[in-house]
């Protein structure tokens, strides 16, 4: 059983944590054995963030309060929504706590290792509690990552997960590479296709546009690049995402050569620069000597030929 730093008595204990994890493991199990031996009522508050099935949040409320109620089934489940600020979120759970107790019973708020005490400025006794053993969360659900089970259940579990996401736009950028003296575009050609693109890519979490731009450029065509401007942006009518109801929004450049000599690299096959004219004195455009723009790319070759003519 676990071990109080300070012990304090009150009527009402009151546990504040997020359990996710597939089951109860042995350190949420002497929490709330501890717990439930000093208190008659006893309130699980489960935070509960504002993102959905994340990595570090694949379980919504209903399925934590499940699993909890199955081996502590006189224990109350409510939930506490994430807040920006600390203030706000502990004026948040005080009033949730004042919902479910009589204005004549103590309150104590128990936590342990890593847990919300640090956090919480609202006005109910806290005791922190010292673990006899300690299972990490997070790695938990690194091992079920790595298992897939030949069950039904399995699979039921990924479609929930999935189809409980919010949609998502996710971003791209495509950049215009262009010399110097932007008389030349360099376009890009995959394996296994015949028309030309633009440079670009998934943006990656930590890295900003200019950033992606300057990272893609050097994997695709081991060129760097700066003097990165924005051009627009649009949605992507990707064929891999068509059917899907996650879509990308790409954010189209135009970046200068200041260092190397175009490779292909990455996923790249062919690189080759095209080269840039005067329209009959209307404006400029990109001289693609017959060859093919692929699908999409097309409105950003339209975007680019106006955004040169006007500078």
């Amino acid at each position: 059983m676990l071990k109080e730093k300070e012990a304090p008595s009150a009527d009402v204990g009151v546990i504040v944590a997020r359990f996710q994890v597939a089951e109860l493991h042995e350190g949420h199990k002497e929490l709330l054995d501890t717990i439930k031996s000093r208190h008659d009522k006893v309130i699980v508050f489960l935070g509960l963030s504002p993102a959905k099935s994340t990595v570090n949040n694949p379980l919504d409320f209903e399925a934590r309060k499940q699993m909890i109620l199955e081996d502590y089934p006189d224990v109350i489940i409510m939930y506490v929504k994430d807040q920006l600020k600390n203030e706000v979120w502990s004026k948040l759970l005080d009033e949730k706590i004042g919902d479910l107790v009589t204005p004549e019973q103590s309150v104590a708020l128990y936590g342990s290792r890593d847990s919300f005490i640090p956090c919480y400025k609202g006005r109910y006794t806290t005791i922190e509690l010292e673990q006899n053993s300690y299972v990490s969360g997070r790695d938990e659900r690194k091992k079920i990552s790595n298992k897939v089970k030949s069950s039904e259940d399995f699979r039921k579990g990924a479609i929930w997960s999935t189809t409980n996401q919010w949609p998502k736009a996710m971003p791209t950028i495509d950049v215009a590479i262009l010399t110097d003296k932007k008389d030349k575009l360099l376009l890009a050609r995959k394996p296994n296709e015949t028309k030309y693109r633009f440079v670009g890519g998934f943006v990656e979490p930590g890295h900003n546009l200019e950033q992606t731009v300057r990272k893609e450029a050097q994997e695709e065509t081991h060129l760097e690049v700066d003097g990165i401007e924005y051009v627009g942006s649009m949605f992507m009518d990707d064929w891999r995402y068509r059917n899907e109801r996650d879509k990308i929004v790409t954010t189209f450049f135009t970046a200068t050569i200041v260092f190397g000599r175009p490779e292909p690299d990455d996923d790249i096959e062919e690189v080759r620069f095209f080269d840039i004219k005067n329209k009959n004195g209307t404006g400029l455009y990109v001289d693609l000597e017959g060859e093919k723009i692929v699908d999409g790319h097309t409105e950003l070759m339209k975007m680019l030929e106006e955004r040169l003519s006007i500078e």
